[in-house]
């Protein structure tokens, strides 16, 4: 796959190269004679060399330990590539250091001026010695004493820049740290001060052994919880079943106990009980109505009232009891004491409980803060140990850069000087070489101006690649078209148009036969009737293509219809030598019958038929899109088994894109070399939009020389057959 698309790269430089090379020659040999001409002009130049030794630390500096990093040559990108002696190299190369020698040296021009910080540039050369530390220093000047004292004069001023930048980053990291070592001093109290406040705030000796004892004391509070509540468990038990005995609440056991304690409630129950049984004995012998049982009985409500008043002052209610009785035994009175004592247990037992939890969620509340509490810690702690630790080690960089400074070495050493050079370094052959690199360049750069200001389409990989439509043939072109002159007026020979009549054997020919068969395969379920080719522009040979494929399908020995739809420049007529006085545009109009218009062009062949364009009309797209003209083209496509319809180019008006809605399908030609990419893309954009059934391309008058292999053009019938094999597999 790869090797396949160099060489369509490869194959498309070629054909550019094909196209281009005349004009390409005539910059070419231009350039090259001028160039030789200016080398021959110049005077011979010389060049000196001196080499200049870089370590990546200084001796001292390593034997010391002190100042090691400073000047240390490391690149500052991580890149593997990156070396640091091209750093070093621009320092040399910079505009300081180059004005310093020019000043030291008074150096001039041709001119008599002092010498530029460009033009010194343009002569000096610094590069790296590959597989060493070692740069090279090297000018070039018409006098060899000036370049070996320049490169000499550039090595020492370097040097001594070296050295100076070493002392100058030394002095400026100790005035930095002398600046910067009391606001870290400071920052370390502060950080210490905010350690201090938070041990204090939050009451923090030591967290985790807090931690600890709270888990210790969280688990002794939940087992003495678990005991207070067996207690209560075992007390409530106790309590229910003295109360199933009793029949009563604690709340009536506390009343009926008081109660019965109470001598004003028992003497009022003994005089009640007295009047009941008075009441009991008198009732036997007398009557209700009786005065004396109704003595009996107000007495005993008034004992009944006193009685309640009594028992509300002691219990404060008149129905403590639950079953009224307010005089219990020996028993009962022990019940009821039993059962005041579980209550007052359970109750007590309750209030330890809830201690208990209160003490216990207090603990865990504690344990559940001391996480927070200790990442807070650990963070002030930290911020406490990197504050001093950049404390300390700032104090010992102060001491470092202050011994640093006071050394006056650097990491770049003098290992070769300049010599007076004895030779030049100009050669022919190297005035050759640089003469036709030079020229080469200007003829490349000549040919992708021309191919890049030409929009033109220019083969028929370019036509695909940019329509991007179906390709349903290739018309190979057949020369220059036949002219005579006729006063001031240029005519053309349409007549010599008719490939497919006048050499029906020829290559030509059989592109035209490839297109009919191509059309009837187009559409295997809906055979195609009427057809409209168009074009981009004027000038692609619409016209010539649909003449020729309307004769191409009247071999087939079926009926055919050509109709020249150009209302605004026809030409069927003059290809077909016929009289245009009546034509589509009569009939339409009905200055003329179909039967009459219609043409007939070749006696041996009587199943073609021409229908011109008739007058010119003033406005031909109202005719192209009436009634009258849809009608028509129903009734062609009745009458005839095919119709080819030469419509009007669309960037000239919108008459095929009309026609094509009346049609089964348009055919758009492309002629590479006449129509541009922009004017194509608008064309195929309004197909588009106007939704027409586009059927394919045709590339028109290919020219072989042009085309890459992938394509066969052949003179040979037999040859071009092979192509048209070719293409039906594709």
């Amino acid at each position: 796959m790869e090797s396949h698309t160099a060489y369509l790269t490869f194959d498309k430089y070629w054909q550019i190269l094909k196209r281009r090379w005349i004009r390409s020659l005539g910059v070419f040999i231009p350039v090259f004679l001028l160039s030789l001409l200016a080398s021959s002009l110049k005077k011979p130049s010389y060049e000196a060399e001196g080499k200049l030794l870089f370590q990546r630390t200084n001796t001292i500096s390593s034997l010391t330990g002190v100042g090691a990093e400073i000047g240390k040559l490391e690149a500052v990108a991580q890149d593997q590539k990156t070396n640091p002696l091209n750093t070093e190299a621009e320092i040399i190369r910079s505009v300081p250091l180059v004005q310093e020698t020019i000043t030291r040296l008074v150096l001039k021009n041709d001119k008599g001026m002092v010498l530029k910080s460009k033009e010194f540039l343009e002569q000096l050369t610094v590069k790296e010695i590959k597989g060493t530390d070692i740069l090279q220093v090297s000018y070039r000047d018409r006098y060899p004493e000036k370049s070996a004292k320049v490169v000499n004069t550039v090595m020492n001023a370097y040097l001594e820049h070296n050295v100076s930048s070493r002392r100058k980053e030394a002095a400026a990291a100790r005035q930095f740290l002398q600046k910067e070592l009391p606001n870290a001093e400071l920052i370390v109290r502060k950080a210490e001060a905010e350690l201090a406040k938070f041990k204090d705030k939050n009451r923090v000796v030591s967290l985790q052994e807090e931690a600890t004892k709270a888990v210790e004391v969280i688990t002794d509070l939940q087992k003495q919880l678990g005991e207070s509540q067996s207690q209560i468990a075992n007390v409530n038990a106790q309590a229910e079943d003295i109360r199933k005995q009793l029949r009563m609440n604690s709340q009536q056991a506390v009343a009926t106990t008081s109660l019965s304690q109470s001598s004003g409630v028992q003497d009022i129950l003994k005089e009640i009980q007295q009047v009941e049984s008075q009441l009991a004995a008198r009732r036997t012998i007398l009557q209700n109505s009786h005065p004396e049982i109704i003595n009996l009985e107000t007495r005993l409500d008034s004992l009944k009232r006193i009685l309640q008043q009594r028992i509300k002052q002691v219990v404060g209610t008149t129905q403590p009891q639950v079953n009224g009785n307010l005089q219990i035994g020996a028993l009962q009175q022990q019940l009821t004491t039993e059962l005041i004592r579980l209550e007052s247990t359970r109750l007590g037992l309750i209030g330890q409980v809830a201690a208990l939890s209160n003490l216990q969620a207090a603990y865990k509340q504690r344990l559940n803060t001391l996480p927070r509490l200790e990442q807070q810690q650990r963070q002030l702690e930290r911020k406490v140990q990197a504050s001093q630790s950049t404390y300390l080690l700032m104090l010992q960089k102060l001491q470092e850069s202050q011994i640093a400074e006071n050394q006056n070495v650097g990491n770049a050493s003098l290992i070769s000087e300049a010599q007076v050079p004895d030779q030049p370094i100009s050669s022919p052959m190297v005035s050759y070489l640089s003469a036709g690199l030079l020229a080469i360049l200007a003829a490349v750069a000549t040919m992708y101006i021309l191919e890049v200001r030409d929009k033109s389409i220019k083969t028929v990989d370019e036509a695909k690649d940019l329509l991007g439509l179906t390709l349903l043939g290739v018309i190979p072109s057949f020369g220059k078209s036949k002219k005579y002159t006729r006063g001031n007026e240029e005519l053309e020979l349409y007549s010599s148009r008719l490939i497919v009549r006048d050499t029906p054997r020829s290559p030509i020919s059989e592109a035209y036969r490839m297109l009919r068969a191509n059309l009837k395969f187009m559409s295997a379920d809906k055979e195609l009737k009427v057809i409209v080719i168009t074009s981009s522009v004027p000038g692609e040979g619409k016209s010539t293509v649909a003449a020729n494929l309307a004769l191409a399908m009247a071999q087939m020995e079926r009926k055919v219809l050509l109709v020249d739809a150009d209302l605004h420049r026809p030409v069927q007529h003059k290809i077909w030598d016929l009289t245009n006085t009546q034509g589509l545009s009569n009939v339409i109009v009905g200055q003329a019958e179909i039967k009459t218009a219609i043409n007939k062009v070749m006696d041996s062949m009587d199943n073609l038929d021409v229908l011109t364009a008739g007058v010119v009309p003033p406005s031909p797209a109202s005719l192209l899109d009436s009634k009258r003209m849809a009608s028509l083209m129903q009734s062609f496509a009745v009458n005839y088994d095919f119709v080819i319809i030469d419509a009007p180019s669309l960037n000239v008006a919108a008459d095929a894109a009309t026609l094509g809605q009346m049609a089964d399908g348009v055919l758009f030609v492309v002629r590479p070399g006449v129509v541009d990419s922009v004017h194509a893309a608008i064309a195929c954009d309004i197909l588009e939009k106007s939704g027409q059934n586009v059927l394919g391309q045709v590339v028109n008058a290919v020219i072989p020389q042009n085309e890459s292999h992938s394509y066969y053009y052949f003179t040979k019938e037999s040859d071009f057959q092979e192509y048209s094999v070719a293409t039906t597999r594709k």
